[in-house]
């Protein structure tokens, strides 16, 4: 680690979550290949229609264990606290970018911690409606309205996971250098200062602690 950075992402954060990004991507083209027909050329991206059918659900499966490991290890930095209310209030600040009227932000913001809730929900109405109308394995033993509803409840759900996911990335290109840190899993100390003061004075502390 480079002197005057801090570690955000070790190497084993960054690879798990470019692995449920590499999932996601995959199934999103898969999916929107099989919801309309205007978007069938999106199947090549697995060898086309009957191996996209084939394969998106089990890719859909791996997905969502991924990003279980991923909720088992960020859930506890996501549980809104008061400093994230008033954050949320102050939500015109977050626009203009005016972080200094902010209120301190630990790991995560207010907005950050919403979206992977959001994620996290997502994540588990897709697992459990795509396995509802799961052919050949599940859906046979299925009512079929309820096949239907499940299906109906999957595409809601990937809609607004894909939606989170654009907000994701507009907020990573946003403020500069989170990209950066999900590359290399280093922050400058100002950018620390800046978007997360309490993380920042946390770290601070703890490596105070670990100085002989």
């Amino acid at each position: 680690m480079k002197t005057g950075t801090l570690m955000r992402y070790p190497a084993g954060e960054r690879m798990l979550h470019w692995m449920v990004a590499l999932c996601f991507v995959v199934l999103a083209a898969s999916g929107l290949a099989l919801f309309h027909p205007a978007l069938f050329f999106l199947s090549h991206l697995l060898g086309g229609g009957v191996w996209t059918r084939i394969l998106h659900p089990f890719i859909g499966v791996l997905m969502a264990v991924l990003f279980g490991v991923m909720a088992h290890r960020y859930w506890r930095h996501n549980r809104l606290q008061q400093n994230d209310r008033a954050w949320l209030r102050q939500w015109r600040d977050v626009v203009a970018n005016r972080e200094d009227r902010l209120p301190e932000v630990g790991r995560y913001n207010a907005g950050q911690k919403l979206l992977f809730w959001v994620m996290a929900g997502c994540m588990s109405v897709l697992l459990l409606t795509g396995i509802a109308f799961w052919r050949p394995y599940f859906a046979s033993e299925i009512p079929v309205t309820l096949v239907r509803w499940a299906a109906l409840l999957h595409a809601v759900a990937a809609t607004v996971l894909i939606l989170g996911i654009v907000v994701h990335l507009y907020a990573a290109f946003w403020v500069k250098g989170t990209l950066h840190a999900m590359l290399h899993g280093v922050v400058s100390h100002a950018w620390a200062r800046k978007h997360h003061l309490g993380w920042y004075r946390e770290m601070r502390a703890r490596s105070a602690e670990r100085q002989p």
